[in-house]
């Protein structure tokens, strides 16, 4: 089942039942991807740009949690966190630190890099290979680190 396919189909079923944050959530999630399309031209979004999507959504909600978390706004912690929750199921199973550090010490083996010059080449090639499966931000101070910069 295509990943549109699965989220229209939870939509519905949210619907159903009268979740309101389920359908908020899942609203907002499919106005980015059709907002995607758009942009695009009209063409039907593969389940990687779908997930490419979902993570940059799930990385805006960690950061209103945190900021949240700072002007201690509980209530609206609470709701970011159910709602990342929710996105959290679409997204592939998240790779641990060191299946990433294994990963980028290997794209560093294969492409020669050497040290900070070569931080861009190294991350768009562990990006690409590991996209929605780890988080940006993790990658990059594992390659940080393994580069020496």
């Amino acid at each position: 089942m295509e990943m549109r396919e699965k989220i229209e189909g939870d939509f519905k079923q949210a619907l159903k039942k009268r979740d309101k944050i389920t359908i908020s959530t899942l609203r907002m999630l499919k106005a980015a991807i059709q907002n995607k399309e758009i942009e695009k031209k009209g063409e039907k979004l593969q389940d990687g740009e779908v997930i490419k999507i979902i993570a940059k959504q799930v990385q805006q909600h960690q950061d209103s949690i945190e900021q949240f978390t700072k002007g201690k706004r509980q209530e609206l912690v609470e709701k970011e966190a159910r709602e990342l929750g929710i996105l959290n199921k679409y997204l592939p199973e998240q790779l641990s630190p060191e299946e990433i550090a294994d990963a980028v010490k290997r794209i560093i083996t294969e492409t020669g890099a050497k040290g900070k010059p070569d931080f861009g080449k190294v991350m768009k090639l562990a990006m690409a290979e590991l996209g929605g499966k780890a988080d940006g931000k993790l990658v990059g101070q594992i390659a940080s680190t393994q580069l020496g910069s």
